[in-house]
């Protein structure tokens, strides 16, 4: 039995979902495990290991009100599922886009599930006016979205259909 290309794309997107969340959450428990909370391993003078917990959203706002971007995540994943299972005309570099953003996203939402917050560690110093500390799930999730951002302005661009990537 062939696969249809919907089928493969869709192959993909699973298959990079449950990637980037694995990958996510063993980084994470590695950092939960050998480093302890609110103290700094050195890598180098640029980036830091900092183990932080963060109990609220993005860039740590309202704090202890995680369970609201939990809610609010779980329906946004959902939803760019359902778009690319339903959709008749989607490229497959968005099912590989989007499969790193939901693979980051859902690695977000099991660990305020699994740890009740966000297990944050990577820490780039010496970057005037920037003090936020991330995750490996993060990073995913900018893995696709920038890609994406760069193929929708491209496809603006050419609309004629020579740009097209399938």
């Amino acid at each position: 039995m062939q696969l249809d290309k919907k089928q493969t794309n869709m192959l993909w997107f699973i298959g990079l979902v449950l990637t980037v969340l694995a990958l996510s959450q063993i980084i994470g428990y590695w950092v939960n495990s050998t480093i302890p909370e609110n103290t700094s391993i050195e890598w180098n003078s640029l980036i830091h290991f900092t183990h932080i917990r963060n109990y609220g959203g993005v860039f740590g706002m309202l704090q202890g009100m995680g369970w609201i971007f939990a809610v609010i995540s779980i329906g946004l994943l959902i939803g760019v599922s359902a778009y690319l299972w339903l959709s008749p005309s989607i490229k497959r570099h968005e099912y590989i886009c989007f499969g790193f953003i939901v693979g980051g996203g859902a690695s977000n939402i099991l660990d305020r599930f699994v740890y009740g917050s966000v297990i944050d560690f990577i820490d780039i110093q010496h970057i005037p006016y920037w003090n936020y500390i991330f995750n490996t799930a993060d990073v995913m999730v900018h893995v696709g979205i920038w890609p994406l951002l760069v193929f929708s302005f491209i496809a603006n661009e050419d609309d004629t259909g020579s740009g097209k990537l399938n």
